[in-house]
């Protein structure tokens, strides 16, 4: 666990890029990365999980990361995915400074890293992917997930990575409870203590 804040906006210490070599989309990529964000040494073990488990993104459209940290969700739904457009989102500065670097470096045009609050919320998502900061306590998770996952756009869906002792059981059963018979949860799959819960919007 980073000892900064890495959820608040501004996080303490000096923003000072660093070297990141790490595997995405199956090739060896170098990137930067930096002190006071998520899993700043790469990619975290649910993450990789997700990365591992879940099927490709939707081709076309809009794809979505909810908490992006230096970018490993959004990069690789960018390279899996060159003709949709990536919007990735974070709370902390250096997340998006870094993820939108990151984006440069790999010359990927389809990705924008941003605030919450710079996000259309007009739009809608074809693919959602994240590993959801659960250390924010259960009421700012539920407000997040609240605020995304009706983003979906029809027949889209919601694919997010969460360890089982920090409460995936609890949260599919709370995401069951909260949403309208148009968004469908369930569970995909467990791998090395981590659930993949989705979740399926409706068709029109």
């Amino acid at each position: 666990m980073e000892s900064a804040h890495y959820f608040s906006a501004s996080p303490a210490g000096p923003f000072t890029r660093k070297p990141l070599t790490v595997d995405l989309a199956g090739e060896t990529r170098r990137l930067q990365t930096s002190a006071g964000i998520f899993s700043p040494e790469g990619i975290d073990k649910g993450t990789a999980v997700l990365l591992a488990e879940v099927p490709a993104p939707s081709p076309t459209g809009n794809l979505l990361d909810i908490g992006c940290g230096w970018g490993p969700i959004a990069l690789t739904m960018a390279l899996r995915a060159p003709h949709a457009h990536v919007y990735a989102v974070d709370v902390n500065e250096r997340c998006i400074i870094l993820t939108n670097e990151n984006a440069q470096i790999l010359g990927l045009e389809n990705v924008t890293a941003t605030t919450p609050e710079g996000v259309d919320p007009e739009l809608r998502f074809d693919t959602i992917w994240s590993n959801p900061p659960i250390r924010i306590g259960k009421d700012e998770l539920h407000s997040l997930l609240k605020l995304w996952l009706p983003r979906l756009a029809p027949g889209g869906s919601a694919w997010l990575v969460v360890q089982k002792n920090l409460g995936s059981d609890s949260l599919q059963r709370w995401l069951s409870a909260e949403f309208d018979e148009s968004l469908t949860v369930s569970r995909e799959s467990t791998s090395k203590s981590f659930r993949i819960l989705r979740v399926r919007k409706a068709s029109r």
